[in-house]
């Protein structure tokens, strides 16, 4: 997983619950990187998972709610880093749809050994999508906010439903319906 994922995970930690919650939750982890890293670096998943776990764990939040926040974060980090790319598009439905074949191929440039879930368009209207997310890393709720924050960039709003296709997360199907 690319330490720029970790980098800015820290950051929210650090804004919305202090540097004492991010030293806690390091320390209450068993991480290689000892918890260091650097937005070019590649860390093992099973460190995030570690400390979205001690994070909820001293927080009461669940993980899935702690992805749907990050990736609120993390948009923002996209409209700044990369706003040349949110720019090719004028319509939320049309720059979600287009994550497999555009966002995902401009990562892999910035980011050759990323390892990405899939996105898979099933069907698609000018108001709806549906798409299934397949990763081994079960980090659905974070598709799930990156798509919320999208339609909020565009001006406009979204029912997004998902159905867990394996009850591990690992694959999901997500019903998006513009209001």
């Amino acid at each position: 997983m690319k330490g720029i994922v970790f980098t800015e995970f820290l950051d929210l930690v650090e804004d919305k619950f202090g540097l004492e919650m991010v030293d806690r939750i390091i320390t209450a982890s068993t991480l290689k990187s000892d918890g260091v890293y650097t937005a070019v670096g590649t860390y093992s998943f099973s460190e995030m998972l570690q400390l979205l776990e001690h994070l909820s764990e001293n927080t009461g939040i669940s993980i899935d709610n702690l992805l749907l926040v990050y990736a609120e974060h993390f948009f923002s980090v996209i409209e700044k880093s990369y706003p040349g790319l949110l720019a090719t598009y004028k319509d939320p439905i049309e720059m979600i749809s287009s994550i497999e074949n555009h966002i995902h191929v401009e990562v892999r440039k910035i980011y050759p050994d990323a390892e990405l879930p899939t996105f898979e368009v099933l069907d698609k209207t000018e108001n709806s999508l549906v798409l299934i997310y397949k990763s081994s890393r079960a980090m659905h709720h974070f598709g799930l906010g990156l798509m919320n924050k999208t339609f909020e960039h565009f001006n406009s709003t979204a029912k997004i439903d998902l159905e867990k296709i394996k009850e591990d997360g690992t694959e999901v199907r997500f019903f998006i319906q513009r209001n």
